[in-house]
Formats: C-alpha cells, sequence, structure tokens
C-alpha cells in the first residue's frame, strides 16, 4: 500500500477527528495535535485563557431534579508549568448560554467573571511558599476569586461574590491535601444551586494521533489518550431544572462563549489593558466543529458567529442533505455510504431530534448542545449514548463519560438509520473512558493532575470532590433568591432513534461555505 493510501486509511477509519471535512488534504488544514476545541483557530491560539475546550449538559445523576452545566477553557496544561501557573483571566468574561425556547438566542447567560490577588511582588518567584492547606492560607501567594451573574431578559443579577477558584495543582508537597482545597471552591447560592471554578483534569478522551500522519493504514497504534495527563480551567454549575427550563417544555440548548474588550493595550512599562467593547473571541457547543470541519481562513469567524446565524442561508442544508465524507469513506474501504438526502444529520446537529429532544414549537436551526431535562440519568451509563440506546447520553446533552468519538465513527457509517453497529469500525479510536475517573458529586470532573507527577490522588478521595454548604468557603456571597427546586417528573423517552451527533460535522460539512458566503456578502 503506497504512503498515500497509509494516510487515506488512517483519515476516513478515524472519522471522529475528519468529521464533515470534504477530503483529507482539508483535515490537514486543521490545528495539528489538538482535540475538541483545544487550540481550533488561528487567533485563539494566541489567546489560550479564552479558548474553549468543551462543554458538557447532563441531568445530575446524585440530584435529578437539578441540571449540571460544564465548561472548559485554557487547554494542554502541563501540571508542572510553573512558576506562573494557571488562572481565568480577570479581563475575559466566561459565558455559559441557555436557549430554552428554540429561537438560538440565551434566555439565560451565567457569567463568570474573575478577580486576582498576587502578592509576590519583588519578594519571591513563588506561587506558594509553604505548604497551602486552605484556600485563604497566608503561603497562596496568587489567589483568584469571581461573581456569577445570571442574566435574564436583559436583566443582570449577581448571585455569588468573591466567591473562590481552586488554585492549579501545584504538587504534593505544596498542596498535601488538594481534595480538600477543592471541595472547598464549591459555592453554593440561594435556590440550590452550586458554583465551581478552578483547575480540574481534561475530561474529554480520545486518540488524536492520526494528525502527525504515521498512524498507518491499519490502526494498530490507537488506544492512547492524547489527553492523558493534562489539565483544564473548568467552570462547573449545578443548578434546579426549573430554574432553566420554560414552561412545559423540558429541552435546552447549551452553549459556552468567551468575550472580550475590543482593543488590547500593551504599555511601555510591561503592563498591558484593555478597553472597548465587549466582543466574542471563542464559542464552543457540539465538540469537534470548529477545529477540524471549517476551514483555517473561517475558523475566527466561526468563533465570533452566534449561534442564531448558523443555517440561515441554502448551502448548509444542501451539504446536510447529501454530505461528503461517507462517499469517502465507501471509496477507500467499500463501506457503503447512506443514501441522501441525511434528513437524519439535519435534526441531530441543527434541531433536535423529534421525541427526543427537539423543541416544542418553532425551532431555528442552531449548532448547540440539546438536553432533555425530563431524562432522568440511566442506572447504568451506556458510553455510546442514545447509540447504545442510553437515551440520557450524547447527542441529548454530553456526559463526561459519553463517547463522542466512537459513536460519530459510528453515525457516520449508517449506524443512525439501521441501528446496528458497523462491525468494520467497531474499536474506534481504542480509547474507551478517561484517563482518571469522574467523581459521583459535583463538580463531577476528576481532580487535576499534580505537578509533582502523581497523577490521580490515592486514599480512598472520590475525584469528586464534592463539598456541602458548611465546607463552602466562607468569602462566597450569595444573594437570598426564592426559587425553589421542582423535580422533572416528565417519565422518560423510551426509544428514539439510536443516532449520534457524530452526524454534526456531516452537517457542517458545508458550514464554512455558509460562514464564507454571508462574510461575502456582508462585508
Amino acid at each position: 500500500m503506497s504512503p498515500n493510501r497509509h494516510l487515506r486509511s488512517a483519515v476516513a477509519c478515524l472519522c471522529a477527528a475528519a468529521v464533515a471535512v470534504g477530503g483529507s488534504a482539508a483535515l490537514f488544514s486543521a490545528q495539528m495535535g489538538s482535540a475538541s476545541s483545544h487550540r481550533e483557530a488561528p487567533l485563539i491560539t494566541n489567546d489560550p485563557k479564552a479558548d474553549n475546550t468543551d462543554v458538557y449538559a447532563f441531568v445530575s445523576p446524585d440530584s435529578p431534579n437539578t441540571t449540571t452545566l460544564i465548561a472548559n477553557w485554557l487547554p494542554f496544561e502541563e501540571p508542572a508549568g510553573g512558576p506562573n501557573f494557571y488562572e481565568f483571566d480577570e479581563n475575559a468574561q466566561y459565558d455559559i448560554n441557555i436557549d430554552n425556547d428554540g429561537d438560538a438566542k440565551p434566555d439565560i447567560t451565567y457569567r463568570w467573571t474573575f478577580k486576582t490577588t498576587d502578592n509576590r511582588g519583588t519578594d519571591t518567584f513563588l506561587y506558594n511558599n509553604g505548604p497551602v492547606t486552605a484556600l485563604d492560607d497566608e503561603n497562596l501567594l496568587v489567589r483568584q476569586t469571581y461573581k456569577l451573574e445570571e442574566i435574564r431578559g436583559g436583566q443582570s443579577e449577581t448571585i455569588l461574590n468573591n466567591a473562590p477558584v481552586a488554585p492549579s495543582n501545584v504538587g504534593q508537597a505544596s498542596m498535601p491535601d488538594y481534595a480538600s482545597l477543592r471541595a472547598r471552591a464549591i459555592s453554593q447560592f440561594g435556590g440550590g444551586g452550586q458554583s465551581f471554578a478552578g483547575q480540574a483534569d481534561d475530561p474529554f478522551f480520545l486518540d488524536l494521533r492520526i494528525f502527525d500522519l504515521l498512524y498507518g493504514g491499519d490502526l494498530s497504534e490507537t488506544g492512547a489518550d492524547t489527553l492523558s495527563g493534562y489539565n483544564v480551567q473548568s467552570l462547573a454549575l449545578q443548578v434546579p431544572t426549573s430554574e432553566i427550563t420554560s414552561g412545559d417544555d423540558p429541552v435546552v440548548g447549551v452553549w459556552s462563549t468567551t468575550q472580550r474588550p475590543s482593543i488590547q493595550m500593551r504599555n511601555a512599562d510591561g503592563t498591558q489593558s484593555f478597553r472597548g467593547k465587549q466582543v466574542q473571541v471563542s464559542r464552543l457547543g457540539m465538540p469537534l466543529v470548529n477545529e477540524v470541519v471549517v476551514p483555517a481562513g473561517l475558523k475566527d469567524a466561526f468563533n465570533a458567529l452566534p449561534p442564531a446565524k448558523d443555517a440561515t442561508v441554502q448551502p448548509v442544508v444542501d451539504r446536510v442533505n447529501d454530505p461528503e465524507v461517507p462517499k469517502l469513506i465507501e471509496a477507500i474501504y467499500g463501506i457503503p455510504a447512506p443514501k441522501a438526502p441525511r434528513d437524519d444529520i439535519f435534526s441531530i446537529f441543527l434541531t433536535g431530534i423529534e421525541g427526543l429532544n427537539k423543541p416544542q414549537g418553532k425551532v431555528q436551526p442552531a449548532e448547540m448542545l440539546r438536553l432533555n431535562t425530563s431524562i432522568p440519568p440511566a442506572e447504568a451509563p451506556n458510553r455510546l449514548g442514545v447509540l447504545g440506546k442510553d437515551n440520557a447520553g450524547f447527542p441529548n446533552g454530553r456526559r463526561l463519560t459519553d463517547d463522542v468519538v466512537d459513536i460519530e465513527i459510528q453515525a457516520l457509517e449508517g449506524a443512525v438509520r439501521t441501528g446496528k453497529l458497523v462491525e468494520a469500525l467497531a474499536a474506534g479510536d481504542g480509547v474507551n473512558e478517561n484517563d482518571l475517573p469522574f467523581g459521583e458529586t459535583f463538580p463531577y470532573v476528576a481532580l487535576p493532575h499534580s505537578g509533582s507527577g502523581e497523577g490521580a490522588p490515592s486514599g480512598g478521595v472520590s475525584a469528586g470532590g464534592g463539598g456541602t454548604a458548611e465546607s463552602a468557603a466562607p468569602s462566597a456571597t450569595a444573594p437570598t433568591r426564592e426559587a425553589a427546586a421542582t423535580p422533572a417528573t416528565e417519565d422518560a423517552i423510551s426509544t428514539a432513534l439510536p443516532i449520534s451527533a457524530a452526524a454534526l460535522g456531516l452537517l457542517l460539512a458545508g458550514f464554512g461555505v455558509v460562514i464564507y458566503r454571508r462574510g461575502r456578502v456582508e462585508g
């Protein structure tokens, strides 16, 4: 087999990394060595603190009358990467947006903004000058706090102020009980909500070494988690489901964004300042969209685009109904491509699936996670989500344990319509779970890897690092709110098309065309 043949085979077989790309040449124009939305656009590679990586939305497994939303930023954090460790940016707005009426516009936005206190001055280069046993320990020289706002109908309400951020996990000598520190960074607020901000293990798991072009045609070297050992900055929110749904419609759409002032000033004394209107610089809903679907010249435009403008021109519909990737796989492997038009993919990606997670009434097609909050958590979650007949999983929202890469591989090859896995691609990328176990309590993400190389904690400490109202840092203040939690009592939808959101990539096979044509019109 020729080298080119090897390359094409690797591309097709790990099609989750190449979803919706119009051929292997377009795939390789994507950012090398990246994952999900990590470093997906040219401008955002210069601004890692603003770079969204993944979004998750699921009914809380231990509190099913609540919904958990998680969004991550700052990819590929090397745990030992000091002396300036990782933090959120004071000059950015970090948002999780919710659409609860199907119009693709945010009805509710939860916004985190941060304040940094750096006591190092000219005395030391150290992040901490002794063991840190509490969030207000004087040995912790760099610490952050945040304000959390809830924005509805243009009106903002502060629901947490001066809440603590979990610091970077410098190492065992510096932070001998990091799990305790993380637990104290969970803040409660009125109405039964919880918020967390801090470092966590990157929860996305997959093998993306295909980007070094040396995988080989037989995929014999798959199975290594590309993101193993790396951390991210994580924001997690748990709220009563009744707080985010509208009327009797249990479906919500979820995506995250980052905004910055439009002008950055670098001063002669080495400082920098910001001014001007806040502009969106990063966006994420479904995984693996901007990174490997949108061509390099259009990636920055996608990061600035609101969901309401995603599918406003006909080229999107045309490319969704007759995608190219299944034809490429058929040419290489002889696996028949599903017949066009692909109305199944249109539903998965743009509108939600009828009877599963499509909003009631008129729906504006848009790219975002859609979650039916009336479907209770599965007693035994299947990593293949809806494709594995588990309607509580991807693409009905996204849980931490959902294997979106393997789901996408199967959906591309027709599992959506047949309800059967394609045996030739059953192994997927060979990575079926995260490198660290997820927690059973909020915020669920695994503890971050230690800078001293110890990785997951020992001694029976739950990776959840859950906290109670008593364990929340006393410096966090929460205005009282009257809203009460109302359990989602609707029966779970017992059947749905065995589909997966992998097809989202196929849908966006022509998404770059849309943005490009819109840019030409608006320009």
